[in-house]
């Protein structure tokens, strides 16, 4: 840390506390030292050193360490003292120290798990979620794009953004993701990443020690301010209530927010109507469920990052194709299962096959079975198309029975672990070769006929909900 950085990073206090707090209370500290994790200021006099520990403190550190500084603490020496040793404020809690006798005063010491901005800033960052290794398909191509625009950080041109959908979907792969390339880009900007619950735990410890300047002046310093799993503060009056007030206070200052949660935010129960009101102003994004492609994607992608660690591994034809078609609800499960996959055939040394998957992932295939029965397609298709059970399954052959027929044909394939003659059978009794049939002209205008493909989506997404 030297005298150049400590005027730079003044100027960022003065944009932060204000001019007439920046000329009080900021501008007379002069930088000494830094030294064991205890930055020196000298001071021209007691009053001010003890105001400046108890009111801006939090707030020097978290700039201090945001510069590559390692700051635990601040102390501060009276200018006509200045070779005198910097030693902590030891008056019990509750008691102030008299400035008449004490000529140094500092920060409290901070230990983890206290509140330490340096641990609130390090909330960790999976080095595995950046957008590299973030597969783009159909389902979250919105999503991806979206982040990428945020990540660049120039102009905000929505605010916030928001990115809701299920477990499992990349919601907080979007979010690191962001995070590492605005650090890559943009290394000045305050880029602050938590979760719902460490902003209440911090919150709620803030107006514990009486300390809610320090928590206000943290999180109004930001310049990208990233929270995950926003749902976790509903219910949490007086958590939401400075969520809000610290949301406000960002947007009119243009800087940027990031939200993501599970469902949205409309639909998150006991959050309040003014939160859900400001979370709704920017662009909301859901990440769809993932579809085949999606999957098969990811899969061939992981296949191709496993290869350093299992060079000589050999994967059978089909085998991906079988688990992304099995294992359709989740893509932690999806990528634990070709891991656990991958380690057992480097294990006992054999190639993976069908046979060896499916000795090895038993039990995921059990739990991922899908419970979705020929009968309800055949229900939710009529009542999608809007015609009869009996003319989805009847003898009639016009095209606005037959089309949706197939429909349900494809989805019964895709979703049901039913073969083709049995599918055949429920459809009337027709031969499996009239539902392959079925099955592959769908395929056909999936790619060529957009309301088809929109449709099968649609009535995939809500068999499956």
């Amino acid at each position: 840390m030297t005298q150049e950085k400590w005027g730079q990073l003044r100027q960022r206090l003065l944009k932060t506390v204000g001019q007439n707090n920046y000329k009080t209370w900021i501008e007379p500290l002069e930088f000494e030292q830094l030294q064991d994790g205890v930055a020196v200021f000298t001071v021209p006099t007691n009053f001010m050193g003890n105001y400046v520990s108890q009111n801006f403190a939090d707030l020097i550190i978290y700039e201090l360490n945001t510069y590559g500084a390692s700051v635990q603490r601040l102390a501060f020496n009276v200018a006509a003292n200045s070779t005198a040793r910097p030693v902590q404020n030891t008056a019990p809690k509750g008691v102030e120290t008299d400035a008449s006798e004490t000529a140094l005063t500092s920060a409290p010491a901070r230990s983890a798990g206290s509140d330490s901005l340096e641990a609130l800033q390090a909330a960790p960052l999976d080095p595995r979620f950046t957008f590299e290794t973030f597969v783009v398909g159909k389902p979250n191509e919105l999503a991806h794009a979206a982040a990428r625009r945020v990540s660049e950080g120039g102009p905000v041109t929505f605010n916030p953004l928001v990115l809701y959908g299920g477990v499992g979907l990349g919601k907080t792969h979007l979010m690191h993701a962001i995070a590492w390339e605005l650090r890559r880009q943009k290394p000045e900007l305050n880029v602050l990443y938590l979760s719902a619950e460490q902003f209440m735990y911090r919150f709620v410890q803030a107006l514990r020690e009486r300390r809610m300047m320090d928590f206000k002046h943290l999180f109004r310093s930001v310049d990208v301010l990233m929270v995950d799993d926003v749902q976790f503060i509903a219910g949490k009056d007086s958590t939401q209530e400075e969520f809000f007030h610290t949301f406000n206070a960002l947007v009119d200052q243009n800087k940027q927010i990031i939200i993501s949660a599970d469902r949205a935010p409309g639909e998150i129960k006991d959050l309040e109507d003014r939160v859900k009101s400001r979370l709704q102003c920017g662009l909301v994004v859901d990440l769809h469920p993932t579809d085949y492609e999606l999957r098969l994607g990811i899969l061939q992608t992981k296949v191709q990052q496993y290869r350093s660690t299992y060079p000589d591994l050999v994967i059978a034809e089909g085998v991906l194709e079988f688990l992304a078609h099995r294992i359709s609800t989740n893509v932690r499960v999806l990528e634990g299962a070709l891991t656990r996959l991958f380690a057992f055939a480097s294990l006992v040394g054999r190639e993976i096959d069908m046979e060896l998957t499916q000795d090895c992932l038993a039990d995921v295939l059990r739990a991922s079975e899908r419970k979705i029965s020929v009968e309800e397609i055949q229900r939710k298709v009529s009542d999608y198309y809007n015609i009869r059970l009996s003319d989805i399954i009847g003898p009639k052959r016009l095209r606005s029975y037959a089309r949706p027929r197939q429909v349900a044909m494809y989805l019964c394939k895709q979703l049901t672990s039913r073969s083709l003659p049995e599918i055949g059978r429920r459809f009337g009794g027709r031969d499996h070769t009239t539902v392959m049939h079925g099955v592959k002209r769908i395929e056909e205008l999936k790619v060529t006929d957009g309301q088809i493909a929109e449709d099968v989506e649609m009535l995939r997404r809500a068999l499956e909900a």
